[in-house]
């Protein structure tokens, strides 16, 4: 048996295109791209401009079931069928989520997809890349940097310390920092207050440029940022801080898409990166409002499970971007629903259809989800060599049973040539017109029961608890004139449920709110649940133990 080559072996050996030969595929002159390299480029706002008006393509959405230790492969099936529809005959363009550096020092690895399925460059793709998530740190840190420097130089604005609600931010897992006291060591400091970090990715400040249609959008919704309160409880924005111009002024680079390739030489655009389990989970808005202009389909995904990712997709990015997706994918895989059905990691190698079917249920929760909100559906199984025929065809009867079809996937072998079955599907629901797409729920609805629907409808929760203090500061935004806006879940993303061991689908669960925070400028509510954080800790052996540079100084251990 051949060794299996690891990603990065794959990525390091990709013939790849100069990067203005990708811009050219989709007629974007040499001048409109600002190269970083050879082989990365960001989309000059100019030419992003020029294309309003022009007809859009068909939007497909790769979403999955609820993720395991086990592996689903949905970055990996999205960049799959983008080569997939390229290879049959599709101007087809991929667009996804920039890498946080937390999960590539943690334990989830990377965002460029893997095998033969891939954006690269991939280490630049998983590492610094073009700077974005910096320009994103730095633009938020200045921000609570001019709060307390506000604070420092008399309190104009009266600020009441008690309730700054405005976090720091790093891109890196650290749980040291969730929760801590700044301004200390005297009077020069500042004046002592209670404080935390919050991972990169769950910034709000990720969310606008993610939700952002220019720059002046961009503008215009970092000044609506609320930034902590008055003693008389109103609010206080980053406008009255004059701190929206310079926030803009460090994300003017950021805010424009990155142009990229696939090991098949395919354009993607990667752009934005919000976590699904913490914040709304898609790329940005510009990137795949630009990418519907220029090609004939746009594939993008959206993080975690459909529970998580898509639903936000849906309720948060089509809501407000005014997108109508076409056709969405289920990734899925046998040794994941084994899982789900109950089989541990280490047993998931043997064949196992009674576990299989059990697990299946976590499958055909997230069809019927997706089906909700009016857009049709087809599954993906991304093939893993341990699978055996039984298993694919209890997965294949189980779907069908379920009014879809599931494929088989072999894009991570074999490139697009082992998804060109799944392309084929995806054109021919997007061309059906079967999609009529509608959010969840209302934006007239109460804040608390559009909570209560996403829980009930989506999580089939039996309840939803949420304290006093809660309940009245969802009460006060809608008297603020802020109840029309969607709400963002934040949840573990490992099952439908706030348990991350509750596997499968259950039914009945209690969703517990603990927190609710404000987003005015990204323009949605977060709904923090369960014991879920928003800067995550690394585990016991994180992945950053097993990254070095090896004697030729190539970077080694990244997935």
């Amino acid at each position: 048996m051949a060794a299996i080559i690891s990603d990065i072996e794959i990525a390091r050996a990709a013939t790849k295109k100069p990067i203005f030969e990708i811009g050219a595929k989709l007629g974007i002159p040499s001048e409109q791209l600002v190269p970083y390299g050879h082989d990365k480029a960001k989309i000059s706002a100019e030419f992003i401009a020029a294309q309003e008006g022009k007809k859009d393509g068909k939007l497909i959405l790769v979403t999955a079931i609820n993720p395991t230790p086990a592996g689903e492969g949905k970055t990996t099936t999205t960049v799959g069928l983008g080569d997939g529809l390229n290879r049959i005959g599709k101007k087809a363009i991929v667009c996804i989520r920039e890498a946080s550096l937390g999960p590539c020092f943690g334990v989830k690895g990377g965002a460029a997809g893997g095998g033969y399925a891939q954006v690269v460059p991939m280490e630049d793709i998983n590492l610094h890349f073009t700077g974005d998530f910096h320009a994103i740190t730095s633009a938020h840190n200045l921000l609570a940097a001019m709060i307390d420097n506000h604070i420092y130089w008399g309190n104009e604005e009266n600020i009441d310390l008690r309730r700054v609600t405005w976090r720091r931010v790093m891109d890196m897992n650290d749980r040291a920092l969730r929760s801590m006291v700044s301004s200390l060591g005297g009077v020069s400091n500042g004046f002592p207050r209670q404080n935390g970090f919050d991972i990169t990715v769950a910034s709000e400040v990720m969310a606008i440029l993610c939700l952002a249609t220019d720059l002046r959008d961009l503008e215009r919704r970092l000044g609506d940022i609320i930034i902590g309160y008055r003693f008389d409880k109103t609010p206080v924005y980053a406008r009255d801080l004059k701190a929206d111009g310079a926030m803009a002024v460090l994300l003017k680079d950021a805010m424009q898409p990155n142009l990229v390739q696939t090991l098949e030489n395919n354009p993607a655009f990667v752009h934005g990166g919000p976590f699904a389990n913490i914040a709304h989970g898609c790329n940005s808005v510009i990137a795949t409002k630009t990418a519907l202009k220029l090609g004939e389909y746009v594939v993008t995904e959206a993080g975690f499970g459909a529970d998580l990712g898509a639903e936000k997709f849906f309720d948060i990015k089509c809501r407000k971007a005014g997108l109508k997706p076409n056709a969405a994918v289920i990734v899925a895989t046998v040794r994941a629903l084994k899982m789900n059905g109950g089989v541990k990691k280490d047993d998931l190698g043997a064949e196992n259809v009674q576990a299989l079917v059990r697990g299946c249920s976590n499958l055909g929760r997230h069809i019927a989800n997706v089906r909700r909100f009016g857009v049709p559906v087809v599954v993906a199984i991304n093939h893993f060599t341990s699978d055996t025929d039984a298993e694919i065809a209890a997965v294949k009867d189980f779907v069908a049973r379920h009014g879809a079809e599931a494929i088989l996937c072999r894009h991570w072998a074999e490139g697009s040539e082992g998804i060109e079955d799944l392309a084929y599907k995806v054109v021919e629901l997007a061309e059906s017109g079967q999609a009529k797409f509608e959010p969840l729920y209302g934006d007239d609805l109460p804040l608390l029961e559009k909570i209560e629907i996403v829980a009930s409808k989506i999580y089939y929760a039996g309840e939803v608890t949420a304290d006093k203090a809660v309940r009245d500061q969802l009460a006060a935004w809608e008297e603020q004139g802020y109840g029309k806006l969607p709400v963002c879940m934040a949840k573990t993303q490992y099952s439908f449920s706030t348990d991350p061991n509750l596997r499968g689908a259950p039914e009945g669960h209690i969703v517990s709110v603990r927190e609710v925070r404000l987003s005015a400028g990204a323009g949605f509510v977060v709904v923090i649940t369960g014991e879920i954080m928003t800067m995550p800790g690394l585990p016991k052996s994180p992945s950053a133990e097993r990254i070095y540079l090896n004697d030729q100084g190539y970077i080694e251990g990244l997935f």
